[in-house]
């Protein structure tokens, strides 16, 4: 079987000493963040003023403390070129070379990630794109793989990695019933060498290893381990969650907590009162109101004779006498006269 292939931004690209690419599987349709998926991709929501995505390559290549060469993005075909030409602008804005490789069926994690094979060589870090983090290590790249985890409360919720005495992954677990570990997969890896990884990808492809209708990255995490690939652990000191409406606003709260206030000097924020940390971006408007705290608000949007606290209002967006908080507001968005919680897609009216 051979999965969905990938095509490249005509970007000049660099060798190295040292390559470092980064894959990106986020071909999801994003179900359970409907209605703001309805328009974009979930990874491209903006998250204190900056999509998903974006955040995400720009902290694993702090981490990595060296450049990436190039970052490839599988999506879904659907998604459009004009998201493609965004996911190719951000890995151009870190110097990589972007590719936008594709996944037309939901076939599992282990597949998607085989969508874009070809940048499987070298350093390689795998990332799904609906996490984000907070770390303070660096990337240890003699290790044979890294694989990013949290401690959590509830680890029958996830899947987990035990490890031996001396810091080495000896087991995954998928939602384990009784207490083997409290260290869960946030769903960011790093391999020394992606050949390795594809091989045992194909392999699950190939000789049909598959659960339910989907084959699973850990089954060839697994068969690695087996071979005498080496798994360590990178810990988080925080991981971030953008799986549905109020998960995004707890996670944009906590990005300006980590990262600080950005209220560009194009606002204009007239006889208001901004309560920090917010992010602000210009051509934005803000009338008699309190903004904030935890408040982004997007390019062209005007809030007049509001309070809005801890919530996420994306572009040319009009807020007119609403008191809200913990709320998502779309793009082209126009509401008046509102006082409560909510969750709202692009261009309605209320």
């Amino acid at each position: 079987m051979v999965v969905e292939t990938c095509h490249g931004a005509s970007l000049q690209y660099i060798i190295k000493n040292k390559i470092m690419n980064l894959i990106i599987p986020m071909a999801g349709m994003g179900k359970r963040m409907r209605p703001h998926t309805l328009s974009i991709p979930k990874p491209l929501i903006p998250v204190a003023g900056k999509p998903i995505v974006q955040r995400l390559v720009e902290d694993i290549a702090h981490v990595c403390k060296q450049n990436i060469d190039e970052i490839a993005f599988i999506i879904h075909p659907s998604f459009g070129k004009d998201v493609e030409q965004m996911l190719l602008n951000i890995a151009k804005s870190l110097g990589a070379t972007g590719k936008i490789c594709y996944q037309e069926e939901p076939k599992g994690t282990a597949h998607a990630i085989l969508c874009a094979g070809d940048s499987l060589r070298d350093n390689v870090v795998v990332a799904f794109a609906d996490t984000l983090f907070v770390a303070d290590f660096n990337l240890d790249t003699t290790k044979d793989s890294i694989i990013w985890v949290q401690k959590v409360d509830d680890p029958s919720a996830f899947g987990v990695v035990k490890l031996n005495n001396e810091g080495m992954i000896t087991d995954f677990v998928e939602k384990p019933k009784e207490f083997v570990s409290d260290l869960a997969i946030i769903g960011i890896y790093y391999f020394k060498d992606g050949k390795n990884l594809r091989a045992e990808l194909q392999y699950l492809i190939d000789n049909n290893v598959i659960k339910g209708t989907e084959y699973q990255l850990t089954d060839a995490l697994e068969n690695m381990k087996n071979k005498g690939l080496a798994f360590y652990t990178g810990e988080v000191n925080e991981w971030l969650d953008c799986g549905n409406k109020n998960a995004t606003v707890q996670t944009n709260q906590r990005v300006l907590v980590n990262c600080g206030s950005e209220i560009s000097k194009e606002a204009e924020i007239v006889s208001s009162q901004i309560i920090e940390p917010c992010c602000i971006a210009k051509g934005a408007k803000i009338v008699n109101s309190v903004i904030g705290p935890y408040v982004s608000v997007g390019e062209g949007t005007e809030i007049l004779n509001s309070v809005v606290s801890n919530s996420i209002i994306q572009t040319n967006s009009v807020l007119s006498n609403v008191n809200i908080t913990n709320s998502m507001v779309g793009n082209s968005v126009k509401m008046q006269k509102t006082a409560e919680e909510l969750s709202v897609g692009d261009y309605n009216e209320l």
